[in-house]
């Protein structure tokens, strides 16, 4: 179990040090383009770091309500950056 803890744990560094990277690329762009594909890689980071928040908050801890609504929270916004990412990624690749 404290395996599983620690390895979660690393994937939440990792996926904030992505998130953070692309967000300096995306601010320091001047083409649109680029900066559209920037912000979608980060929006993709950031989602799955908030899910993995989400799993490590509902399932690896004490239970209380407070943790719930939490971990239910981060789940969802987790999965809004995640699809928005997707779905911008895909539009942005595709443009001209």
């Amino acid at each position: 179990m404290e395996t599983i803890r620690t390895i979660l744990f690393a994937l939440i560094i990792v996926s904030l040090v992505i998130s953070v990277y692309f967000s300096f690329r995306y601010r320091r762009e001047a083409d649109p383009k680029r900066r559209g594909i920037y912000a979608s890689k980060m929006n993709i980071a950031m989602g799955i770091m908030l899910m993995i928040i989400a799993i490590t908050q509902l399932f690896f801890f004490t239970d209380s309500i407070t943790r719930r609504i939490f971990g239910t929270v981060c789940l969802l916004l987790g999965l809004f950056n995640l699809f928005s990412g997707i779905r911008n990624y895909s539009l942005f690749s595709r443009s001209k």
